[in-house]
């Protein structure tokens, strides 16, 4: 019998390697973060749509993590409030332009969004793309080309026009989530089990922030970097950030 925990741990770690792979373009919109950031203007991140919104939580006040990302939480697509609720509302048409209107998002042009969802065809996912690109937003993507191509253009997760994340962003990082999400077989069991698009998400986010962290450095510039809040001292580091970005971000007071 096949040691599961070795199974999962080399699939994980075939796809992160695949991520990896994807430096040029992490690099190229690397640079656009920073310029946003060294310009003082805050990056909005969103996840739109179930466990996609756990991406804009991770970069949301984290240890080791940019002060200035402003992170989209919207508690329409939140699984605390039923699962169920939250897929019907990410494929609702015209939702996602609402929940950037509540939170002031794209009031100028050149400001920037990540939108992070690894399949990247539901209405919300299209809705915010095409709202960020109307607004003159720099819109960067982090999803799955090898995923949303597989999946029929009549499918009910889809935005109407049947378009694809990845297809519409100006930068497109390939998370490359394997069709169907799960990736361990268990003898006996139809479905496979083993998600792995949250380790996706996460893993290409936090490797965008660090590669923003190298190129504010290499502009002089010293990056905003969260300190652990359980570290001794880290409340004390955390305040001068705290008290400067508190009336810019959300979710942040």
């Amino acid at each position: 019998m096949e040691n599961l925990a070795v199974l999962y741990k080399n699939k994980i770690i075939d796809i992160l390697n695949e991520i990896s792979e994807e430096s040029v373009i992490i690099k190229k919109a690397a640079k656009i973060v920073a310029k946003s950031i060294a310009s003082e203007e805050p990056v909005h991140v969103i996840g739109p749509g179930g466990h996609s919104n756990m991406a804009a939580e991770e970069v949301l006040w984290r240890a080791g993590g940019l002060a200035p990302i402003n992170a989209i939480l919207d508690a329409g697509v939140n699984l605390i409030h039923g699962a169920k609720r939250s897929n019907i509302i990410e494929r609702t048409p015209g939702y996602a332009i609402k929940v950037l209107d509540a939170y002031r998002v794209g009031k100028k042009p050149g400001e920037v969004i990540i939108i992070v969802n690894a399949y990247g065809i539901n209405s919300m996912c299209i809705d915010t793309v095409l709202e960020a690109r109307r607004r003159k937003m720099i819109t960067i993507g982090i999803t799955s080309n090898s995923f949303a191509d597989v999946v029929p253009k009549d499918h009910p997760s889809r935005h109407p026009t049947g378009k694809n994340l990845y297809q519409e962003v100006d930068y497109f990082i390939n998370c490359h989530l394997p069709y169907g999400d799960a990736v361990i077989e268990v003898e006996s069991c139809s479905q496979k089990v083993g998600p792995t698009s949250t380790f996706c998400n996460a893993f290409a986010i936090n490797l965008l922030m660090a590669e923003t962290v190298r190129e504010l450095v290499s502009m002089g510039i010293e990056p905003p970097i969260w300190t652990s809040a359980n570290l001794p001292g880290g409340d004390e580091k955390n305040r001068r950030l705290e008290e400067k970005y508190i009336p810019l971000i959300k979710h942040l007071g």
